[in-house]
């Protein structure tokens, strides 16, 4: 499956008669971690369908990292959702996910069935600029990039292009009118993403039903177990009467 820019788009798809769920990942994680694994094995105990993807320079896509930015990832995201999920689509965003998630409710708001928000960072890159020191810009003026540590591995590359593609695709700073039920999971003990971005998210959404779920103790991640079962009684709720009985889990 090719990207309307170009590239291929690695993915899994799981066909299923009930809800089709489609789950976009955070900036620089990829589809087999466990929340996108853990949601699988879900869609196929309820007879939804599920669909799972690397975008440009993510996982088994692979490619330039530094090629892709908001705009491809969300392009990405919707070739997945036009081309591979079918029906109605719950819409599952972690970190960076949100975001996207929510520019993609914004573009196909008739294929819409839920969206739920895991640890949700919308507009994340207005808080790496507010934070910018003088020689991360200078590095960026010289360099058009520069390497941020990151308590998950290798530094993440930071780029002058993914900066101003963000700056094109503000969610945070009009208000929104979607009309179908929304969650927002955060753990209070995010060290990367304040639940405050949750409550900014929370805030810019009009829907007649909403709700920010704190999950105590919860950090970035939300892959504790107890996470993992919020997760599951979250989306059985936004499912619906196509979610059998949690006592099967």
């Amino acid at each position: 499956m090719n990207s309307v820019h170009g590239h291929p788009i690695a993915f899994r798809h799981r066909a299923g008669a009930g809800p089709q769920v489609l789950f976009i990942g955070g900036f620089r994680s990829a589809m087999s971690g466990i929340k996108a694994r853990w949601l699988d094995f879900l869609a196929a105990q309820w007879g939804f369908g599920f669909t799972r993807f690397d975008p440009l320079g993510h996982g088994e896509t692979g490619g330039d990292f530094l090629a892709g930015d908001i705009s491809v990832w969300r392009d990405d995201a919707l070739t997945m959702l036009d081309r591979v999920a079918q029906g109605q689509a719950i819409l599952i965003g972690s970190s960076m996910g949100g975001w996207l998630m929510t520019l993609l409710a914004l573009r196909r708001p008739e294929r819409l069935a839920g969206l739920i928000g895991i640890a949700s960072a919308p507009d994340f890159t207005q808080r790496i600029e507010a934070a910018l020191t003088a020689e991360r810009r200078a590095a960026l003026a010289r360099d058009g990039v520069f390497f941020r540590p990151s308590a998950y591995g290798a530094p993440d590359p930071i780029s002058a292009r993914l900066l101003a593609s963000g700056r094109e695709n503000l969610v945070l700073d009009r208000a929104h009118s979607i009309h179908v039920p929304i969650r927002l999971l955060h753990g209070t003990q995010d060290a990367d993403v304040p639940y405050d971005c949750s409550l900014a998210l929370a805030q810019k959404l009009t829907s007649p039903d909403l709700r920010l779920l704190l999950l105590a103790g919860g950090d970035h991640r939300l892959s504790h177990s107890r996470d993992l079962v919020a997760l599951a009684q979250t989306l059985a709720e936004v499912g619906g009467d196509s979610a059998k009985n949690l006592a099967t889990l």
